[in-house]
C-alpha cells in the first residue's frame, strides 16, 4: 500500500471509465431502446471533493451516451471522451493538454479497454468486478465495486495520500 499512497502524491489527473465503474456494468434499455445508466451519489461527492482539492477529472469511455455527458456535465467535468475505444491515445491527448506526464494520472478501470491505460499511468486502478486481467496489472484494486462507491474510495486515497481530506472533511465537520 506505501507504493500505491506514493503513487498517489503525484496525481494531478482522474480518469475514470464508466461501465463497471461510475456504473455497476448493466446495461438497461427502454423498450423504446432508450439507454438508462444508474450512478452512484457517492462517486459525485468524491469527484466534487477532488476537484476542489484541485486534481482534475476526466471521462474516457468507449460508448456514446447523453446520461454520460449530462453527469459530466453536473459534475463540472469538462474533459469528456466518448466513443474512444482507444484509452490510451485519449489519456496522452489529454495529459499532453494539460501539460502533465502519464505518471500524474491516475485511471481506473474494469476491462480491456482499459488495460493499456492502467499499465501506462502513474496510478492504474481496478474494481473488484473487473476482469481478472486487470487485476494483475492494477496497480491497485478498490474494496468498492463499481457503482458502489469505487470512485469515490480512489477520490479519498488520492486525497489522503496528498494531505486534501481533512480540508474537504473539515467543511462539513464546521
Amino acid at each position: 500500500m506505501t507504493d500505491v499512497i506514493e503513487r498517489a502524491k503525484k496525481i494531478k489527473l482522474l480518469s475514470c471509465d464508466v461501465d463497471g465503474v461510475m456504473t455497476d456494468g448493466a446495461l438497461l434499455f427502454t423498450s423504446e431502446g432508450q439507454e438508462i445508466k444508474a450512478f452512484n451519489i457517492l462517486d459525485g461527492q468524491g469527484i466534487k471533493m477532488l476537484q476542489n482539492s484541485g486534481v482534475k477529472v476526466c471521462i474516457i469511455t468507449g460508448r456514446t451516451s447523453a446520461m454520460v455527458q449530462n453527469r459530466a456535465k453536473n459534475l463540472g467535468i469538462e474533459i469528456l471522451h466518448q466513443g474512444r475505444e482507444d484509452k490510451i491515445d485519449a489519456i496522452q491527448e489529454i495529459a499532453q493538454d494539460l501539460n502533465i506526464t502519464l505518471d500524474q494520472v491516475a485511471h481506473i478501470g474494469d476491462d480491456l479497454p482499459d488495460l493499456p491505460v492502467i499499465r501506462k499511468v502513474g496510478l492504474g486502478v481496478t474494481v473488484p468486478n473487473g476482469a481478472d486481467l486487470m487485476k494483475e496489472h492494477a496497480h491497485h484494486c478498490t474494496t468498492r465495486s463499481g457503482g458502489k462507491g469505487a470512485v469515490r474510495e480512489l477520490c479519498e486515497l488520492i486525497m489522503k495520500a496528498q494531505d486534501t481530506l481533512a480540508d474537504a472533511h473539515a467543511f462539513y465537520l464546521k
